[in-house]
């Protein structure tokens, strides 16, 4: 008897809290009810603080108590009379305004509005902001000359996102050049390279920085000086070798390449896997932690150069196709396996040092992935391949050495936090010769 009453009660409580439930869901979707219409505007936001930001702010505020409010709006007008305008849900506590063209001070309208779009009465906050964002990413820039390569680089706080022109001059082979591009970024911090410039020794390059918002504000152009390229050169590759699996060189033992499709040599062959060629090295040692103690082998790889050289920079590829798949239409090709799947995201150098009888770490690499690119973008830019200088805030050649070593650290998913990185395509060194 005592069992069949906890059971039944148990029952009333259980359709007690059901019933509950539904009423608050109910109560709730009446916010969102489709065909509401009604003609009696909400009560308006009440204003708290705000926070000074460049260009802008954040605005806090009290949201209207009315059952049927959705967003807590707000907006001003720029120097083009267009109203600038941005939008929180109900639940959210502050707004932030972006897209003020200088620090003089700006007054912002809050309003609240509701399911059947009446507007609250609008409040006005005078807001003085810092300098424009555009300014003060663009006070940022920063050149630097590299290997056959310059680099530019800058930093955006507010993560917002930005156009960064990039216009230089220069001369090849005799003939005055010059180029525009534009990169657009959201990134906190940013590095992109200009590479592939085929210029005389000691060609000096002109370069011009500009930088945009999404809201029409732009700087005006910033002459960055003149730069000369740093001079190196491909280390070729006919007389490279690697040590057979498992062999170890300073306690490190050389990865097995030659699983499945993948092959050892394919890695210096100056072919890349492009979809028409199937072309790249694979390891089996999927779920590698790092701790010998586990059983996983690393992924090492160990290349005898064949001579002494300085290390300047490498230029990595990374598998394109999945197994292998042949592409029967490169040109309309689409991302396939690029930065993603089992390509390395993040990889560290080593060279062998005489002197110590020891690997000594030259850097750690991290493959910046391309935010919102196409599909055939992403083909491009994974067909040229990865740049990465030895030392890259002072792009400079490392001891001599005769050995290099890759270990493969991360792949990309999971932000870089998987250890399914074990694909490869090739491997390119420049350097100087000792």
């Amino acid at each position: 008897m005592k069992l069949f009453i906890d059971m039944k009660t148990t029952k009333y409580i259980f359709l007690f809290v059901m019933f509950a439930l539904g009423l608050c869901a109910c109560k709730e979707s009446e916010r969102f009810e489709i065909g509401y219409d009604d003609s009696i505007p909400p009560s308006p936001p009440v204003f708290i603080s705000y926070d000074t930001l460049y260009g802008g702010a954040r605005i806090y505020f009290n949201p209207p108590s009315d059952r049927d409010v959705l967003s807590v709006d707000a907006s001003y007008i720029n120097e083009a009379g267009k109203k600038v305008w941005f939008s929180v849900s109900y639940y959210v506590k502050n707004i932030e305004v972006y897209g003020f063209s200088n620090k003089e001070p700006r007054t912002v309208q809050l309003y609240a509005v509701d399911r059947a779009g009446n507007k609250s009465q609008p409040v006005d906050v005078l807001i003085t902001p810092y300098e424009p964002a555009v300014t003060q990413v663009a006070s940022t820039v920063y050149i630097k000359s590299g290997f056959g390569s310059f680099y530019v680089d800058w930093k955006n706080v507010l993560e917002q996102n930005m156009n960064v022109y990039v216009d230089f001059t220069y001369t090849e082979k005799g003939v005055a050049k010059e180029r525009h591009l534009i990169y657009t970024s959201n990134l906190a911090e940013e590095r992109r390279f200009i590479r592939d410039l085929d210029l005389d020794s000691g060609e000096k390059i002109h370069i011009f920085v500009k930088v945009e918002d999404r809201y029409g504000n732009i700087t005006e152009s910033l002459d960055m000086g003149e730069i000369t390229l740093l001079e190196d050169m491909k280390v070729p590759k006919d007389k490279w070798s690697m040590p057979a699996t498992n062999d170890s060189i300073g306690g490190e033992p050389q990865a097995f390449l030659n699983a499945l499709f993948g092959r050892d040599y394919f890695l210096y062959d100056d072919i890349i896997d492009d979809g028409q060629n199937f072309n790249m090295s694979h390891t089996m040692a999927k779920g590698r932690t790092g701790n010998p103690e586990d059983g996983n082998m690393p992924y090492n790889i160990m290349i005898d150069l064949g001579d002494e050289y300085e290390l300047s920079r490498i230029i990595t590829h990374q598998r394109y196709v999945s197994g292998a798949n042949y592409i029967q239409n490169l040109e309309n090709a689409g991302r396939e396996t690029y930065y993603q799947g089992e390509n390395i995201g993040i990889y560290r150098m080593y060279l062998w040092d005489d002197e110590t009888q020891a690997w000594d770490t030259i850097t750690t690499h991290k493959i910046t992935f391309p935010n919102d690119l196409s599909d055939r973008e992403y083909r491009v830019l994974g067909a040229a391949g990865d740049i990465a200088y030895m030392y890259p805030d002072e792009p400079q050649f490392t001891k001599p050495t005769r050995w290099f070593r890759y270990e493969a650290l991360f792949g990309f998913d999971g932000n870089y936090t998987s250890t399914n990185g074990h694909c490869l395509s090739e491997i390119t060194l420049y350097a100087k010769k000792k």
